[in-house]
């Protein structure tokens, strides 16, 4: 995975929109090098009726996620039948990013997308992104107390608000319920027994083991594109209390010591057989399906595909091994793209759609997500969805990358992490290796001037 090399060095002075620009085409050309993609069709825009404001939204969410959102729009545009919803399924990861920046910086762009919230730093709000009136949102029932604070947070910089949360998406515990009766396991109700420590899990991972005879513990370890490890670092790091950037997102902030647990507990999960060596996303997925292992660690929304299989499975919080309940995660939130001329009927229907979709969450976190919202936390219908509120918990201990313009979903440094880390879990680097390599990357892309140019950050800390 090549370093984003085709980015310029940071330079003195804020850049102009010309600028911003070609920094733009030079991230599709990284992002299409990193994630082996070209580029995205343009939106299929729908027809406005006569008299109807015209609302486009754009997003990137496929699979299940995309069923889930095309109901949840669908139950929009049948409540408000005076507002003409366009909405525009993107291709994930670099291309969708490229495309929204450059409608933001041409000032052309939909009234409200969809953004992962640890990307909002880099993404030059007060240049390509419009804030939220949050009188409006009060106006359509939505205020910012009824959100995590520090989630909340994150969606603020230079003291306006320029996302508002949707979910948060962790990395959780996927658990094979019949294999880890057979290990002795399970508690009351067939809920797994709380696991806490690193010696704990080890343990429980042993015990699995004795009952398949196969590696008790499947994720992600390479393949093209790999993030997974960088995942699975983040979360363990992060219990140790480390972290990776400055709390301003500007400096390296490793800590070697406590990098290094988490390093070699990594390692010794494959060395000592108790974690499948070599396998690649879809590779995990299909493991775990097929009953051959007891544990799957990964992000919450493969839930759709167990539960189309009927694999007798559920979900819980990644155990506290080293001192802290956290975990890595992401949020997908609300943005509002910047129009040169925002404002007006469109605006107020764009503070509506948001109000509405996060109103109407728990149809969203069906697909596993865990909702931002927190009325929809306490809502019964939330509550009676199962493995799906097993684990949440998870939103007050959710651990976001640091504000950089090079962190977040689909980001360069997942990805040059990501493929780091997987040579500790395939054994083609040390741990000490790994975490040299890993410092040097991240100095590369802290020099690496943000193509979006200056995002002003003043976005909350790390931990969310």
């Amino acid at each position: 995975m090549g370093r984003p090399s085709s980015l310029s060095r940071r330079a003195p002075g804020a850049p102009s929109r010309r600028n911003v620009l070609a920094g733009i085409g030079g991230l599709a050309a990284a992002g299409a090098l990193a994630g082996g993609v070209a580029g995205c069709a343009a939106p299929q825009a729908l027809s406005v009726g006569e008299g109807k404001t015209r609302l486009r939204y754009w997003h990137l969410f496929g699979g299940g996620d995309g069923i889930n959102m095309q109901g949840m729009l669908d139950a929009f545009r049948a409540e408000h039948p005076q507002i003409g919803l366009e909405a525009a399924t993107l291709q994930w990861g670099a291309p969708y990013y490229t495309k929204l920046g450059l409608a933001g910086a041409g000032g052309r762009a939909p009234e409200v997308a969809a953004l992962h919230l640890a990307r909002l730093a880099g993404f030059a709000p007060g240049r390509l992104l419009d804030p939220f009136d949050l009188e409006l949102l009060r106006e359509f029932g939505v205020r910012p107390e009824e959100f995590p604070e520090g989630i909340w947070k994150r969606g603020a910089i230079g003291g306006k608000q320029y996302a508002v949360p949707l979910d948060t998406h962790p990395m959780v515990l996927f658990y094979h319920t019949e294999v880890c009766e057979k290990a002795g396991l399970l508690g009351d109700g067939g809920k797994l027994r709380p696991l806490e420590g690193a010696q704990a899990f080890v343990d429980a991972l042993r015990a699995v083991k004795k009952v398949t005879g196969q590696p008790a513990l499947v994720t992600e370890t390479l393949g093209p594109g790999v993030i997974g490890p960088w995942r699975l670092f983040s979360t363990l790091y992060s219990q140790t209390g480390g972290r990776v950037l400055s709390e301003d997102g500007k400096t390296l902030a490793l800590d070697d010591a406590k990098a290094l647990v988490a390093l070699e507990y990594m390692r010794m999960l494959v060395a000592d057989g108790l974690a499948v060596k070599r396998v690649d996303y879809p590779g995990a997925v299909g493991v775990f399906n097929n009953g051959k292992t007891g544990f799957y660690l990964n992000g919450e929304w493969e839930i759709s595909s167990f539960l189309a299989t009927g694999l007798p499975f559920s979900m819980t919080r990644v155990p506290n091994l080293f001192g802290r309940a956290t975990t890595q995660a992401d949020c997908h939130a609300f943005v509002l793209p910047h129009q040169d001329d925002r404002g007006g009927e469109s605006n107020r229907a764009a503070h509506a759609f948001v109000a509405w979709m996060l109103q109407h969450s728990v149809e969203w976190a069906k697909g596993g997500h865990v909702p931002a919202y927190l009325p929809a936390l306490k809502d019964p219908a939330y509550l009676k969805l199962t493995p799906q509120s097993e684990y949440r918990t998870v939103v007050d201990d959710v651990v976001l990358d640091e504000p950089a313009w090079f962190a977040g979903s689909a980001s360069p440094m997942w990805l040059e992490l990501g493929a780091v880390f997987s040579g500790v879990l395939t054994g083609s680097r040390t741990p000490q290796n790994a975490l040299a390599e890993a410092k040097k990357r991240l100095r590369t892309l802290l020099d690496t001037r943000n193509p979006f140019g200056d995002s002003r950050n003043a976005a909350g800390g790390a931990s969310a």
